[in-house]
C-alpha cells in the first residue's frame, strides 16, 4: 500500500508499477512501454495487451495516467496510436511505491537475505 497525498492508500500491481516505470522518462504508446518493460527486464517481465490495457485503463480513470493529445512527430507515427504519460499525482505514486521497495530491500539486507555483493551487482551493474 503506497500512501496518497489525501492520506488514504492505493496498491500498485506490478504490471502497474512497470507502466508507471516506463513512463517516468517521458510518453510512450502502448507497444512501447510493452517493449521497454521487455528489454528492461532482459524479457523476464512480459506484458501482453490485456494486462497492459486493462492497467492503463484503471490508471487513467485513478488519474495517475493522462492520454498525450498532441505526438511528438506526427509524421512519424500512426495516428491510431495513443500516447501516455504520468500526471503529477501518478509521479508521485511512482516515487512513493520506489521508496517502499528500497526500504524492504534495505530490509532484506538487514536480515541477511540479500548481500552486500548482490545488491551492489543487480543495482551497480
Amino acid at each position: 500500500m503506497v500512501p496518497l497525498d489525501s492520506g488514504r492508500q492505493v496498491s500498485l500491481s506490478p504490471p502497474e508499477f512497470q507502466i508507471l516505470l516506463a513512463l517516468a522518462d517521458g510518453e510512450k504508446h502502448g507497444y512501447g512501454i510493452m517493449q521497454e518493460v521487455g528489454t528492461r527486464t532482459a524479457g523476464r517481465t512480459r506484458m501482453g495487451p490485456g494486462t497492459l490495457y486493462g492497467a492503463i485503463k484503471r490508471m487513467l480513470r485513478a488519474g495517475l495516467l493522462e492520454e498525450a493529445e498532441e505526438r511528438l512527430d506526427p509524421k512519424l507515427d500512426d495516428q491510431r496510436r495513443r500516447y501516455y504519460r504520468l500526471t503529477d499525482a501518478g509521479r508521485r505514486l511512482a516515487v512513493a511505491e520506489a521508496e517502499r521497495m528500497a526500504e524492504l530491500v534495505r530490509e532484506a539486507y538487514d536480515k541477511r537475505l540479500l548481500t552486500k555483493r548482490l545488491i551492489l551487482g543487480r543495482v551497480g551493474g
